[in-house]
């Protein structure tokens, strides 16, 4: 099956986003201000207790090296971090910090290790609830390079605010080795998740002045990348990446799904609900000039499964409900000046939590998303995935295992949906 392009394109007004960013700030809206660029970033989460994979939030760091792997979706001549302690209940004291190049797994490159400093110095503090950016560092990028970066912790630092799924390896060794090019002492079982490590802006190569140019991919697991091929950036806002760049239209799609989200409700495993994190997940973020939203498939599906501590509260909802969510968003995008495109939600029968109900509803938040106008674009991907034999179901050539996730081919598909021009 050939993915289809299904995009409708609604006029938007344009509107200049301003914000005053105190003296000194380092927060994020503080770049606003300046030549960096966003070319990295994870929505962050509170620490909590899964299960799935080896999980550090809770107990957090003392005395380690975190030594963890990302890849830039923009070109820079200089590139700086941002950390993130924003569930934390006390001040997060770092030692240390380098980015080098990665060389595979935990290795990187030793001509290219740099060390990361702040205010000049080597270690910061970052107040418990804050984020804070580092100083310029001098190691050129290109778009679509893997960067690998290194926290050390002399002291305990609590709970850690994290992303949970990263689809990818965080390794963790004792003492310090921020620059280890080898990655021997990182030999215990890895992670699966992003800790501190909210995001990495670049000073961009050429017309440095561009402005609002990224892209956000808000959602939930299907954004996340669940069921995508481990550790190789194959989840969709990758593909849409790849395809930019290819296209000779390099610019940076940001990933900040999180696995089991809502729009409607908190939990303690999956997120602040949509509603709740938009703003400083999307809004926050003075370089975003389009939004994708594919949210609403765990509201549907998580009622009716097995209630425990990650799925609760999970009230059945209704489409209207659903819907009330998604005007929400839409009408904080654009008091922000912010395009925003809906995707519709792919089907799930076979998963083992189908239901006609759910069924019913997913159906309807699909035509109002498709049929409403409310959205300024419409990128269809419940009719790109489909079985054109079972609209229900997921087609074999993009489902994974599980029936409600994709492989690769299925989030590559949905990449290929979205018409560049909208972006």
């Amino acid at each position: 099956m050939t993915a289809k392009k299904i995009f409708v394109s609604v006029p938007l007004a344009a509107v200049l986003m301003t914000a005053a960013a105190p003296a000194g700030a380092t927060t994020t809206d503080s770049f606003a201000f300046t030549p960096w660029r966003s070319a990295w970033a994870t929505a962050p989460q509170a620490p909590t207790h899964t299960d799935w994979y080896p999980n550090w939030s809770e107990a957090g760091f003392d005395n380690q090296s975190v030594r963890q792997v990302i890849r830039v979706g923009a070109e820079g001549s200089e590139l700086r971090i941002r950390l993130s302690n924003v569930y934390g209940t006390s001040p997060l004291r770092l030692t240390g910090a380098t980015v080098a190049r990665s060389a595979g797994g935990a290795a990187v490159r030793a001509d290219s290790v740099r060390t990361v400093r702040f205010g000049g110095a080597d270690g910061v503090t970052v107040p418990a609830g804050g984020q804070l950016s580092s100083d310029a560092v001098a190691l050129p990028v290109r778009a679509l390079e893997q960067l690998t970066v290194t926290l050390h912790f002399r002291g305990r630092t609590g709970p850690a605010t994290f992303h949970n799924f990263a689809d990818t390896l965080t390794y963790r060794a004792s003492g310090d080795h921020l620059r280890d090019a080898a990655g021997e002492a990182f030999a215990e079982p890895p992670s699966l998740s992003w800790y501190y490590l909210a995001g990495v802006d670049v000073k961009p190569v050429t017309s440095p002045g561009r402005g609002r140019d990224a892209v956000v991919a808000f959602g939930d697991s299907l954004t996340d990348g669940v069921g995508s091929t481990f550790g190789a950036d194959r989840r969709y806002p990758d593909a849409l990446a790849d395809r930019l760049v290819a296209e000779g239209r390099p610019r940076p799609v940001l990933n900040l799904g999180i696995g089991g989200n809502k729009v409607l409700n908190d939990s303690p495993c999956f997120g602040e609900s949509a509603l709740s994190r938009f703003r400083r997940d999307v809004l926050g973020r003075p370089d975003v000039r389009t939004v994708i939203v594919l949210q609403g498939t765990n509201d549907i599906v998580l009622p009716d499964g097995p209630q425990d501590r990650c799925t609760t509260p999970s009230p059945l909802v209704t489409s209207a409900e659903i819907v009330a969510g998604h005007r929400q968003l839409i009408r904080e995008a654009h008091a922000r000046g912010v395009k925003v495109i809906g995707a519709t939600l792919p089907p799930y029968q076979g998963y083992a939590y189908w239901t006609e109900r759910g069924d019913r509803v997913r159906n309807e938040v699909n035509q109002w998303i498709r049929t409403s106008g409310a959205y300024d674009g419409v990128v269809d991907f419940d009719s790109v995935v489909a079985d054109p034999e079972h609209p229900e179901r997921i087609g074999a050539e993009y489902v994974s295992g599980d029936l409600i996730h994709m492989k690769d081919a299925g989030y590559k598909a949905m990449a290929d949906a979205v018409d560049l021009n909208s972006l």
